[in-house]
């Protein structure tokens, strides 16, 4: 039974045997009617607005959630109302709500994994005392992705391991091989290259030795993030060798994967210093993918070579803006809520490259608030794009800061974002002392 839901002693029943809506209402005590509340509400995938109306106001719905409120019965009848179902389900009987859970989470799209679907899964995880370890490794599963969708690196991290130790216990190779998978993606958004590295290694040598039946889309995606970690830690020639056999292996013309794989090869290119090169990868790859398709990868597509576009030498710079522009009316429905953080930082870069140091502060500004979600790369870039400016406007001090987070930089062993940092300090410098500056 779901704890805070009783049967209570007051329970009666009707001339019919069955239970009167009154009599459940005695039954539900708090918190656990907040809980059910909840978890029925985001099965039907409805948010609290929709269930306020004039019998029901915002905050009286959100404290009965919380557990703050004890429902009456006028109350617990116009939500069964709102939800389409009979009252005597909000004091059903829910040992598998663990189960439930996961079951209603699983199918939702990335802009629809906010943060109370994630307190959700917390919750049951946290009372989930006894489940079966298979049921607890799919929870903990969607829980590290649920925090990956919202930039919550630190916290994917952590449920990772959990999730680690927990698939070496369970000795099954598949979930060992989809773990340190996921491990390796955090790692690098973390600034961490090399367990990134290490980790895919491990992931594809262990597929290898137990034979896993990996889909194929996942095998090249592993392939494809081990190009990257080995681009961020300077070994260019072995990114190269590895991404040009995916392109040649390349199961079609179009689709997710040759779109993921054409930018991969973009990005190696750009660090190559090949920038027509990279241009023809890109095109490739947002010519590979539609809107309808992937709407999340789409924009992440257009993200990301806007970026490239901003890296190439001379900047693209009208290139940019046309993808920014294109990816802007989808920003507040599609797509996690870091997408709209890097979109702000790639307009600020944008309008600091063109010589709008005003508009550049203003985005960077805006920006700074969800800083959090944005990856290692970026948080570093941000933070050079900071005191460039502090630099343009005066602060003598911004070309030593500058330093500092060049040498922090090379620790992590990404020496081609350190020197990415000390040729902003040394272009800040030669500002400084420039008789015009």
């Amino acid at each position: 039974m779901l704890r805070g839901l009783k049967w209570s002693p007051k329970h009666v029943s009707g001339a019919s045997g069955e239970t009167s809506s009154k009599a459940v209402v005695v039954m539900l005590e708090q918190p656990g009617f907040g809980r059910r509340l909840r978890q029925l509400r985001l099965q039907q995938g409805k948010t609290q607005a929709e269930l306020t109306g004039p019998g029901m106001s915002a905050a009286y719905l959100s404290r009965l959630e919380s557990g703050a409120r004890f429902p009456t019965q006028r109350a617990v009848d116009y939500l069964a109302e709102r939800l389409g179902i009979p009252v005597e389900i909000f004091a059903e009987r829910t040992e598998d709500d663990l189960v439930d859970v996961v079951a209603t989470l699983a199918s939702r799209s990335d802009g629809e994994r906010d943060a109370e679907t994630r307190d959700l899964l917390v919750d049951a995880l946290a009372r989930a005392t006894d489940v079966d370890p298979t049921t607890r490794w799919q929870a903990l599963a969607l829980l590290a992705q649920l925090h990956a969708s919202r930039g919550e690196f630190p916290e994917e991290c952590e449920v990772l391991d959990t999730l680690d130790v927990l698939s070496e216990e369970l000795a099954r190779p598949a979930l060992q091989v989809y773990t340190r998978q996921r491990v390796a993606r955090c790692a690098r958004n973390r600034g961490d290259v090399e367990l990134a590295r290490r980790a895919v290694r491990e992931a594809l040598e262990l597929g290898e030795r137990h034979r896993v039946r990996v889909p194929a889309a996942d095998l090249l995606r592993s392939r494809l993030l081990l190009v990257s970690a080995e681009t961020e830690l300077g070994n260019v020639a072995e990114a190269t060798r590895i991404v040009l056999d995916i392109l040649d292996a390349l199961p079609a013309e179009r689709g997710a994967l040759t779109a993921e794989a054409y930018w991969t090869a973009a990005t190696v290119s750009t660090r190559q210093g090949d920038s027509e090169e990279a241009r023809r990868y890109l095109d490739k790859a947002i010519d590979a993918l539609d809107s309808r398709e992937d709407i999340t990868l789409w924009m992440r597509l257009r993200l990301g070579a806007a970026s490239l576009c901003l890296q190439s030498l001379p900047p693209r710079l009208e290139r940019a803006q046309a993808l920014l522009t294109a990816v802007e009316p989808v920003l507040d429905f599609a797509g996690p809520p870091r997408h709209r953080q890097e979109f702000l930082f790639l307009q600020a870069q944008l309008a600091f490259q063109s010589g709008d140091s005003d508009r550049a502060a203003a985005f960077v500004a805006e920006a700074e608030e969800g800083l959090q979600l944005l990856t290692y790369r970026d948080r570093i870039r941000f933070r050079t794009l900071q005191e460039m400016l502090a630099a343009r406007a005066g602060d003598l001090h911004a070309v030593a800061r500058l330093n500092e987070l060049a040498t922090e930089v090379q620790r992590t062993q990404m020496l081609e974002l350190a020197a990415e940092v000390w040729r902003a300090a040394a272009e800040c410098a030669v500002e400084t002392l420039s008789p015009t500056a």
